[in-house]
């Protein structure tokens, strides 16, 4: 059993709490390297952020459960080298699809975790939930818990369709699980392709996404007054991106992402952690395909992937400062 508590983690109530009295939202970013981890600590450092590094089931296979222990204590021990003295740095499981693998991830030093079994029916997802906090709280790890199903694919989460969340249903969900925090749909979509050019809008030449169901955001902090709400599938998808991908011969069609515009504004409610993963993905790609294009003699990994990593690095920073407005929020520098 490794406490997270010893590798400088912390978990995500304080944080939490800070940002829904404060109006901003906390950035949960995926990685699956080491490029992407470097990148995500230096922007959370340079622009004095909280920030959720997390992992998918999937990611959490690719780069080994024993190596990512190592690499999120190595995270904290850079922060620290780089000027913070006091990093704010969850590791948190994202979407987590069972009981055994919660556990495992706590037991290897996760601090926080997410039992996705919105999947499931609901007395279902209710009991699973239950279960995994119930040995979550035991080690003082929050857990996230979902309602409501999103569209969309990102590693082995996939759903043709999406389904809001019923807001009559939360008091009773967040009541019974004892949940720390609720990842709810309300028109966020896994994936660059969140949304077919049929379900879109033509404006000056652009696709726009029809909005989120606001409505539905609003209901539901009603009935929880204050509670930390997440939004996952949260990548606007930056068209230079995709265009530099598609100019070095990448084959991204109709990729379209959430409106930035919304992302500010859903930040500025209960919502206080939103996920990002696709757009760490093109900006990673975009990169790599044009240094590369504009540089076939190179051969060494580090020659493309600090370009790939600088350019991260750009777009976390300008998620934290003119998106998601938690620059400057450490408790302590």
């Amino acid at each position: 059993m490794v406490n997270y508590k010893e590798l400088g983690l912390v978990n995500t109530r304080d944080m939490f709490a800070r940002a829904i009295k404060g109006g901003y939202a906390i950035p949960a970013f995926n990685f699956n390297t080491m490029e992407q981890m470097q990148a995500i600590v230096m922007a959370a450092v340079e622009t004095k952020s909280p920030v959720i590094m997390q992992v998918s089931k999937g990611a959490r296979n690719y780069a080994n459960a024993t190596i990512l222990r190592f690499m999120a204590e190595g995270a904290v021990a850079y922060a620290k080298e780089l000027g913070c003295e006091h990093p704010e740095i969850v590791l948190h499981l994202d979407h987590g699809d069972s009981f055994e693998l919660c556990k495992n991830c706590i037991d290897m030093g996760f601090s926080s975790v997410m039992i996705d079994g919105s999947s499931k029916p609901y007395e279902e997802n209710i009991a699973l939930t239950k279960q995994v906090v119930e040995y979550a709280h035991k080690y003082d790890v929050t857990v996230e818990a979902e309602l409501g199903v999103l569209a969309g694919v990102e590693d082995e989460v996939v759903a043709a369709e999406s389904h809001y969340t019923k807001p009559e249903e939360v008091i009773d969900f967040t009541t019974k699980t004892g949940c720390d925090s609720l990842a709810i749909s309300i028109g966020t979509s896994h994936g660059a392709h969140k949304f077919t050019p049929a379900q879109c809008t033509l404006v000056n030449g652009v696709l726009v996404p029809p909005p989120l169901a606001f409505d539905v955001l609003a209901e539901i902090e009603k009935k929880l007054p204050g509670f930390p709400i997440v939004l996952h599938g949260s990548s606007s998808v930056p068209m230079e991106e995709v265009e530099t991908i598609n100019k070095f011969g990448g084959k991204l069609e109709a990729a379209i992402g959430i409106p930035e515009e919304q992302l500010r504004q859903a930040s500025k409610s209960a919502v206080c952690k939103i996920n990002i993963d696709s757009d760490s993905r093109l900006a990673m790609t975009a990169a790599i395909r044009q240094t590369l294009a504009e540089n076939p003699s190179y051969f060494d990994p580090r020659q493309y992937l600090k370009p790939a990593r600088d350019n991260m690095k750009k777009m976390y920073i300008h998620k934290i400062v003119n998106v998601l407005g938690s620059d400057g929020k450490l408790a302590q520098c």
